[in-house]
């Protein structure tokens, strides 16, 4: 499996309709993207990974990311190689540790230790009557111990909602191997209070995350910026603009040193499939 240009990141594709999605996956592979990437905040995950899967035939379908916290090693092991069997080998598994609000709502003090529960989930897959392949896997990572861990164990890193600063980081910690595929948000619009309008909620929620927030007070930012969701902030983490604007903050993470950009487009109603903005940017790709 190799893993280069350009990818998607979408919760509509996991989310959504499973029909359409599989459409919209389809159209995305012809359109040239090499990778569709999902989330998971619970629900039958890797079913979604299938529907895409089983509606194309060349792209890398990954996790971004399975929740270790809602599944057994085992189990996702057994499904990774029915998967690889089914449909070759175009899944990726990427494995991150969430946050603690999020586990915690349900069973208070579950999240503990995220990096150790990290490797005692990649210990569960190597213990796996079939593991899952250490390159066919990456991890969620943002400080330097989880890149490390990444670089360790698995195929490489995928950070989310990061600066090209960090993938230049990222980069000089995992060192000149491993795969670094960074997720990267935009909004196409030219028009400041619309794109802030549809951000600035989404990023709020973000913010309230303490693994975000550190990391971006570690890139630079203050309190405040975070608080107030600042302009500063959040030109610097959304891309927003025309074409443009999103291949030149698709090319800043490779000078720094991504393998793979995986992109998020926002919209007004972001429950839908933005397939016309998915179009324009591959056109510009071209």
């Amino acid at each position: 499996m190799t893993l280069s240009g350009v990818g998607i990141w979408s919760s509509p594709l996991r989310y959504g309709d499973q029909v359409a999605a599989a459409e919209a996956a389809a159209e995305l592979e012809e359109a040239g993207f090499t990778a569709l990437w999902i989330p998971d905040v619970g629900g039958p995950v890797l079913e979604a990974v299938e529907n895409l899967l089983r509606a194309t035939s060349t792209v890398v379908i990954a996790t971004g990311i399975l929740n270790l916290w809602m599944h057994e090693p085992a189990d996702v092991a057994a499904a990774y190689h029915r998967l690889a069997e089914g449909y070759g080998d175009r899944f990726l598994l990427g494995i991150g540790v969430s946050h603690a609000p999020l586990i915690d709502a349900g069973s208070p003090g579950r999240y503990r230790r995220p990096l150790a529960a990290t490797a005692a989930f990649l210990d569960g897959l190597d213990a796996a009557e079939r593991p899952v392949p250490a390159d066919r896997r990456v991890l969620a990572a943002l400080g330097p111990k989880m890149l490390t861990l990444a670089a360790e164990r698995t195929r490489g890193a995928h950070p989310y909602l990061v600066l090209p600063e960090h993938t230049r980081t990222a980069r000089e910690v995992l060192g000149a191997g491993p795969l670094l595929a960074p997720e990267q948000t935009v909004i196409l619009t030219g028009d400041a209070a619309e794109a802030r309008e549809i951000g600035t909620p989404w990023l709020r929620g973000y913010l309230s995350m303490p693994n975000y927030a550190n990391n971006l007070l570690r890139s630079g930012f203050t309190a405040e910026d975070i608080a107030t969701v600042s302009d500063r902030l959040f030109d610097a983490v959304i891309a927003w603009g025309d074409e443009e604007a999103v291949l030149r903050r698709i090319a800043e993470h490779r000078e720094a040193g991504a393998d793979h950009v995986c992109v998020q487009v926002l919209r007004a109603d972001q429950r839908a499939l933005p397939r016309a903005e998915w179009r324009r940017i591959a056109a510009a790709l071209r």
